[in-house]
């Protein structure tokens, strides 16, 4: 049960409460450890199925764990960011609504017994939040370039698709139904 894709996963929810307190503290450098910390629970996050798909190794707990500890990374960004004025409020709800919905639509349909995979929009969901995040994170400017414009686009891509797959999911589990 506990292998090196489901470590990898406590990992990531390991380094969550340690980029809540890098944001309790003003200016750059904390704002750059916060940025690398959720980096690398971004980074477990795609190691972790793919390890788990090449040794063939996927067990319930890392079915189970991974899109939450997913949620939970992406959800105390987006909340500790909201009171620091690099994402709007509404923003971080609609998110964060799409994202519970989606996984309360996933309990639904494992309780039934079926599952509706993930798809590609759900990755890349995934990919323009991570991205978004970690420039929203950074925030300040780094080489003349200003990271929190670079992250509010991203952001905005992100709201986008994650609706968009949001709405995908729902229709694919209701044409299945």
């Amino acid at each position: 049960m506990l292998n090196l894709p489901n470590y990898l996963t406590i990992l990531r929810i390991t380094v969550i409460p340690f980029v809540v307190i890098f944001l309790f503290f003003p200016g750059k450098l904390a704002s750059f450890f916060a940025a690398l910390l959720f980096s690398i629970g971004a980074i477990t996050d795609l190691l972790d199925g793919y390890i788990a798909r090449q040794q063939d190794n996927v067990t319930f707990l890392g079915k189970a764990l991974d899109p939450l500890a997913d949620k939970l990374l992406i959800t105390a960004a987006l909340i500790m960011l909201i009171p620091l004025g690099r994402v709007p409020a509404w923003m971080a709800v609609v998110i964060i609504s799409r994202e519970i919905a989606v996984t309360g639509l996933r309990g639904v349909t494992a309780y039934e017994g079926s599952i509706i995979s993930a798809s590609n929009l759900g990755k890349y969901k995934t990919i323009f939040q991570d991205t978004a995040l970690i420039a929203l994170l950074l925030h300040y400017e780094y080489i003349y370039v200003d990271l929190h414009i670079v992250g509010m686009f991203f952001l905005w891509v992100a709201l986008v698709v994650t609706l968009w797959s949001g709405v995908d999911y729902f229709y694919r589990f209701f044409k299945k139904a």
